[in-house]
């Protein structure tokens, strides 16, 4: 009874753990070479040095960007409470300029603790937010600007990116403008003049490496050597713990999974779904866990590719010759078998070769089928692999 209660604690200490994006990326922080350290100085020189800058965190998805941003934010309020002010828009809702403008305007007035005019206009919202950079500088105040989307706010003429940038080249403003996109080639939208006052600085968010994804896993899964647990169920969980980290069917797992989508935010997901089915009685995870998370994810859809017959026939061409009948006809098998699916049910009386379709299954899967089938022909197996 005590085991299950011990047990009980640890699920949900794991749980509330993956869902804390601070807990996460905090170990990965450390190094004076990932994101968070570039990052961090970058706006700390702004706040400390008076000068302006800006700067793109691109990466896909999932990738910590954002998580990254509100623990660098979090540090510099802690150190410099009364030398920074964020300002956050987000392109999904503000990337109209006169719609920007005003919410801009109204962080600033409730930060600053003034009256704020809903019926301010365009030009009234554009000339406050020019004046308050002024005044903030002149009382060493950086005002932080992050633009979530950021390759929404370059549609259109781009008003408020000109705007904010162009008032930093004063010497009396002090502002960061960060920009957050999922679109590498974000800077690249911009228009010319815009161009020519970013400073062009950029971090990448790419997946972690296998010495960060070792870290991260042993920081996520073992249990703190506290009052919060026995010590002698504290030490048997985290012995377990390394046990699984080191089997080499447990980083087939994690390959396997990651293959897909390789992104930070995925393997949280896994690792949630592989806690949740912990054993209560036992009180401790096993590699069986991992293994339940990953069959039961490997049998959900998989919207992996979305593509026409067409175009798949005509970029794989080989050495063989098979006349389009007979690919066509091979490729209506794979529907009957609803292994693809057409992605809507448009185009009806349309030929089937010009419907785009989509893969139910996941690379993973189909690789292991077609090692699995003794009679596979060896060019199809080459194709796969390439």
């Amino acid at each position: 009874m005590e085991k299950q209660i011990e047990a009980e604690k640890a699920l949900i200490l794991l749980r509330s753990r993956l869902c804390d994006p601070n807990f996460i990326f905090k170990p990965l922080s450390h190094s004076p070479d990932s994101n968070y350290s570039k990052l961090k100085y970058i706006i700390s020189s702004s706040v400390t040095e008076a000068c302006n800058n800006s700067v793109l965190l691109l990466g896909p998805r999932g990738s910590g960007k954002i998580a990254v941003l509100d623990l660098v934010i979090e540090d510099l309020l802690r150190e410099f409470p009364d030398q920074t002010s964020v300002i956050k828009l987000n392109g999904l809702l503000h990337s109209d300029d006169n719609c920007a403008f005003k919410e801009i305007s109204r962080q600033i007035c409730l930060e600053h603790q003034l009256l704020f005019s809903k019926r301010a206009s365009f030009d009234d919202n554009s000339q406050f937010m020019i004046a308050m950079l002024q005044e903030c500088g002149l009382a060493h105040k950086t005002i932080i600007f992050v633009l979530d989307e950021f390759h929404l706010f370059a549609q259109g003429k781009q008003r408020l990116l000109y705007s904010l940038l162009d008032a930093m080249q004063s010497v009396t403003s002090q502002a960061v403008v960060i920009g957050v996109s999922c679109q590498l080639d974000a800077d690249q939208l911009l228009e010319k003049r815009v161009r020519s006052r970013f400073s062009h600085r950029k971090l990448l968010f790419l997946p972690p490496s296998q010495e960060d994804l070792q870290r991260l896993l042993e920081h996520v899964l073992s249990l703190p050597n506290d009052s919060t647990f026995s010590l002698d169920y504290a030490v048997e969980f985290n012995e377990k713990i390394k046990n699984i980290l080191s089997d080499k069917k447990f980083k087939d797992i994690i390959d396997t999974y990651l293959n897909s989508n390789s992104t930070v935010s995925n393997l949280l997901r896994f690792l949630f779904h592989a806690v949740s089915y912990m054993n209560m009685e036992s009180g401790f995870l096993s590699l069986e866990n991992f293994k339940t998370a990953l069959s039961n994810w490997m049998r959900q859809p998989k919207l992996d590719s979305i593509k026409e017959y067409k175009d798949v026939h005509d970029s794989f061409q080989t050495s063989d010759y098979y006349s389009r009948n007979v690919c066509l006809r091979a490729f209506e098998h794979l529907l009957q078998r609803e292994l693809v699916s057409f992605v809507d049910n448009k185009g009806q009386g349309q030929s089937i070769e010009f419907r785009p379709v989509k893969l139910l299954i996941s690379p993973a899967e189909l690789h292991h089928g077609l090692k699995s089938y003794r009679s596979c022909p060896v060019l199809l197996q080459k194709l796969f692999d390439r």
